[in-house]
């Protein structure tokens, strides 16, 4: 994919895939960000119907701000590189290996 339609497709829609990209002024590193979907999450939630204290409406899975793997534009076949799939923090990590970077 070229470089101009990755970045049109990457940042479109952020408020539903989560994508977003962070550039160091350290390193002048940029980090795209990709949040990744792998499956319901752990709580349903909703409102609850006041005459059957049942939950309804399924809006965890309206907008979940993630992708689905399989969705995933951070691939090698798109240019990048040392991709890295985790838990936690993506700024936590970023910070991480932008240090490890600046010292090297």
């Amino acid at each position: 994919m070229k470089r101009q339609e990755l970045m049109k497709r990457f940042l479109s829609r952020t408020d539903q895939t989560g994508r977003f990209i962070v550039s160091s002024k350290i390193t002048g590193i940029t980090y795209f960000v990709e949040p990744i979907d792998n499956g319901k999450p752990d709580k349903l939630w909703g409102d609850v119907d006041p005459a059957t204290n049942k939950l309804t409406g399924d809006y965890g899975n309206k907008t979940i701000g993630a992708v689905k793997e399989q969705d995933s534009l951070i691939v090698e076949e798109n240019g990048f590189v040392n991709i890295l799939t985790f838990k936690g923090s993506p700024l936590g990590e970023i910070d991480r290996r932008d240090k490890m970077y600046a010292s090297q």
